[in-house]
């Protein structure tokens, strides 16, 4: 499969992450988008890195698997943020009865 896939489908990706965080109110959907941003980020590494991989073994070398190793640790702060971040909602909707985030700007008068 040609990378400009990869690519094409990495930014549509990004985009719906985008546009779902500024439009929406619900915590938890911005949440959601937020993580859809990183696993566009993802798709983006693994593509680069698998076809700087393909070179690096046409040439010989074993070169190429970095991006690998970048998604692997993206995906343990990943899981953490999710951890941290579902304990806030969860605190959020004990306290306040809602996940909607305009109600946290009324928290500061």
């Amino acid at each position: 499969m040609l990378i400009e896939r990869y690519i094409y489908l990495a930014i549509a990706l990004f985009c719906i992450g985008i546009v779902g965080v500024l439009a929406r109110r619900n915590a938890i959907i911005i949440f959601m988008c937020i993580e859809l941003m990183l696993n566009a980020v993802n798709l983006l590494l693994v593509a680069f890195s698998k076809m700087h991989h393909a070179a690096a073994v046409a040439k010989g070398s074993t070169a190429g698997i970095e991006g690998q190793l970048f998604v692997f640790f993206i995906m343990v702060v990943a899981a953490a943020e999710v951890s941290v971040g579902l304990a806030i909602i969860v605190m959020m909707y004990r306290n306040t009865h809602s996940v909607d985030v305009n109600f946290l700007n009324r928290l500061k008068h």
